[in-house]
């Protein structure tokens, strides 16, 4: 599936955190979030593997009892079911890959 760029699409999963869905396969799902200045990500688990790539901006990330200072450049894996968060330091943009396929982050056409 070929997807090509596009501004629209984005949802704001909480302020200062937008979500859009760039790709999805059967096994994996690939989003963009952009995050904004002072946002926080709040600590959270879920059932998928999360593996993420910082396009800009700083993040300090929270994985298990560990935390990071993430810069442009900088990637990451968190295993399944483990607690992570993040707050922004700096505008930012991340790209992250799921799997299995978050349905939660389906277009809403395609949810089952």
């Amino acid at each position: 599936m070929f997807n090509p760029q596009s501004d629209s699409g984005y949802r704001q999963l909480a302020d200062g955190i937008r979500q859009k869905t760039l790709n999805f396969g059967e096994r994996t799902l690939m989003a963009e979030f952009k995050l904004a200045q002072g946002s926080l990500l709040p600590v959270h688990a879920h059932p998928y593997e999360q593996t993420g790539y910082l396009i800009s901006g700083r993040l300090r990330l929270r994985i298990g009892g560990e935390e990071f200072a993430a810069r442009a450049g900088d990637s990451w894996c968190i295993p399944a079911d483990v607690e992570h968060g993040a707050q922004v330091l700096e505008d930012a943009v991340a790209i992250e890959v799921f799997s299995p396929v978050r349905e939660d982050y389906l277009p809403a056409d395609i949810r089952s």
